[in-house]
C-alpha cells in the first residue's frame, strides 16, 4: 500500500480542523472582547482591511491595530454577538490557505435600545508556521446591515468583485 496518498490526505484534514479552530477562536475573541488575544491569532504583519462600505475601506496591520479599531467600534453595544454562518476553506497540504466566511452581527445599543445585525463576508489568507496557523491576510466586505430607516429594513451591498476580494 502506498502511504503518499494517505499521508497527503491526513495533511488535509489536520490543516483543515485547525484553520477552522483558528476561525471558531476569532469569533470567540471578538465576542469576549479579549482583543488583547488577537496576537495570538494574526501574523505580525498581517494587513487587514475593512470595507464597511461607508467610504473608502480602513487598512490596518497587526493585532494591536485590528484590536484599537474593533474595539472603539463596537464599544457602544451593550450585548455584541459575531456569528459565523458558514465558510469555506481551501488547504493543499502546503503552508499556505485561503477562505471564505459569512458572518452576522447581532447587536444592542443599551443607550439606545435597539438591536441592529450586520452582515458581511472575509476572504483570508492563512500561513502554517511550523504546525500552527495564522491569520496572514483578511478582506472583510459589509453584505447588509440594518438600515437606520424607521422601517428597520437592509441596506443591501453588492458582493465584492474578485479583484477586490482575492488578494494580490
Amino acid at each position: 500500500m502506498d502511504d503518499e496518498p494517505q499521508a497527503a490526505l491526513v495533511r488535509e484534514t489536520v490543516d483543515r480542523v485547525a484553520v477552522n479552530a483558528l476561525l471558531d477562536t476569532y469569533a470567540d475573541v471578538i465576542n469576549r472582547r479579549a482583543f488583547g488575544e488577537l496576537d495570538e491569532l494574526f501574523l505580525p504583519d498581517c494587513e487587514i482591511v475593512i470595507d464597511a462600505r461607508r467610504g473608502e475601506p480602513t487598512v490596518v496591520r497587526g493585532a494591536a491595530a485590528f484590536g484599537s479599531f474593533v474595539g472603539p467600534a463596537i464599544e457602544r453595544f451593550d450585548f455584541f454577538e459575531f456569528v459565523i454562518l458558514s465558510r469555506r476553506v481551501w488547504v493543499d497540504g502546503s503552508a499556505e490557505a485561503r477562505g471564505r466566511l459569512y458572518m452576522c452581527e447581532v447587536r444592542h445599543d443599551g443607550d439606545r435600545g435597539s438591536f441592529s445585525q450586520a452582515y458581511g463576508v472575509y476572504h483570508d489568507r492563512f500561513q502554517r508556521v511550523g504546525e500552527r496557523w495564522w491569520f496572514a491576510a483578511r478582506r472583510y466586505h459589509s453584505l447588509a446591515r440594518t438600515s437606520t430607516a424607521a422601517d428597520r429594513s437592509l441596506d443591501v451591498f453588492p458582493f465584492p468583485t474578485d479583484q477586490e476580494a482575492t488578494f494580490g
